[in-house]
C-alpha cells in the first residue's frame, strides 16, 4: 500500500516533465532539424499546438473583431480597384467536415474545400468569373452537370443542371 502511494506521488511529480520542449535548428546544409534538446547556438524553441482528440469548442471561431462588420466610410459600393478580396464565409469545423464527408459544396467554401469534396475539376473556365464544371455519371451515362462559380477564391454559388 505504501509503495503504491509513493509510486503515485513520484508519477504525479514527474508528469509535468513529460511534456518536453521542441527545438528547431539548422544543420550545415541549411535543412531544418528538430530535437527535444537545444541542438546548437541557433536553437529556437517551438510552441506546439495541442493535438489531442477533442480540443476546445472555441478553437476555430473567428475573433470578435473579425466577426463584426466594419462600417464603410464611403457611401455606395467601392470600385474594383479600391476593394480588396474578401475572405471566405466562416464555416465551423463540424459543418465543414460534414459537407466534405457528404461530398457537398456550399457557398463560402474555398478552392481547397471544393477539391476535397469533388476532386480536381475536369473542366475549368477563367474569364470574368471562374467556373469549375463537374460531371455526374450513372452506369456510364452523363446524369448531371455541377457548375461551381467562384468570386475572389470563394464559392459564390453552385448550380446543378441536367445535360
Amino acid at each position: 500500500m505504501l509503495r503504491s502511494l509513493i509510486g503515485l506521488v513520484f508519477s504525479l511529480a514527474f508528469a509535468a516533465a513529460v511534456q518536453a520542449d521542441v527545438f528547431r535548428c539548422s544543420d550545415a546544409e541549411g535543412n531544418a532539424v528538430f530535437s527535444d534538446t537545444p541542438c546548437g547556438e541557433n536553437a529556437q524553441s517551438i510552441q506546439l499546438r495541442d493535438n489531442r482528440i477533442g480540443g476546445r469548442f472555441d478553437q476555430n471561431l473567428p475573433t470578435p473583431e473579425a466577426a463584426a462588420p466594419e462600417p464603410q466610410e464611403k457611401a455606395g459600393k467601392p470600385t474594383e480597384e479600391e476593394s480588396e478580396p474578401e475572405t471566405c464565409r466562416f464555416i465551423n469545423s463540424t459543418d465543414l467536415r460534414r459537407y466534405l464527408i457528404r461530398e457537398q459544396v456550399v457557398e463560402g467554401m474555398t478552392r481547397e474545400h471544393v477539391r476535397s469534396a469533388f476532386g480536381n475539376p475536369p473542366e475549368t473556365y477563367g474569364g470574368p468569373q471562374e467556373v469549375w464544371i463537374y460531371q455526374t455519371r450513372y452506369y456510364g451515362a452523363l446524369y448531371e452537370l455541377t457548375y461551381v462559380y467562384f468570386k475572389d477564391g470563394c464559392v459564390e454559388r453552385v448550380e446543378y443542371r441536367k445535360p
